[in-house]
């Protein structure tokens, strides 16, 4: 059987980009059993409360949640175990170098498959404020209106 080509996402964690400001992103491969990645390719997966967590020089992930899968035995994995993320070894050391800035985290962004890889997406990341929340808010609908009236005006409505 031939190996999957391009990129499927499988669960993206859309509330990160409105609760955290974006600093970097890193790719990561994951360290997975059989009926993690079966689950996964099954389109179930679910980023919410899930962080990453240095520990002796290597990066987890903590709070992602792969259900159990339906036609797996006592094989089968516990849904929020702690996977253990594969990075190189310099990323490792310039991620460690931002985590220790105060208020700073390490947030999934995306879980996909790559070239029929496991890949999950980080995102160093610094929390905002509601005001900031706001603020990006009422950008966004400044930017939605100007492009409507832009729309209009090359249409000749006004």
């Amino acid at each position: 059987m031939p190996r999957e080509q391009g990129r499927k996402l499988v669960a993206s964690n859309r509330k990160a980009y409105h609760d955290y400001a974006i600093t970097d992103t890193y790719e990561a491969g994951m360290v997975l059993t059989g009926t993690e990645v079966k689950s996964l390719r099954a389109g179930r997966s679910s980023l919410v409360d899930a962080f990453g967590h240095e520990n002796n020089g290597e990066i987890f992930l903590h709070g992602m949640h792969i259900p159990e899968y339906t036609q797996g035995t006592w094989t089968n994995h516990e849904p929020r175990r702690v996977r253990k993320l594969l990075l190189k070894r310099d990323e490792i050391a310039k991620v460690m170098g931002k985590l220790r800035d105060d208020g700073v985290t390490l947030v999934p962004l995306s879980v996909y498959f790559h070239n029929g890889y496991a890949k999950v997406e980080l995102g160093v990341a610094k929390g905002k404020k509601s005001y900031d929340k706001r603020q990006d808010l009422a950008e966004r609908d400044a930017k939605r209106e100007i492009n409507r009236a832009m729309g209009r005006r090359a249409k000749g409505m006004g």
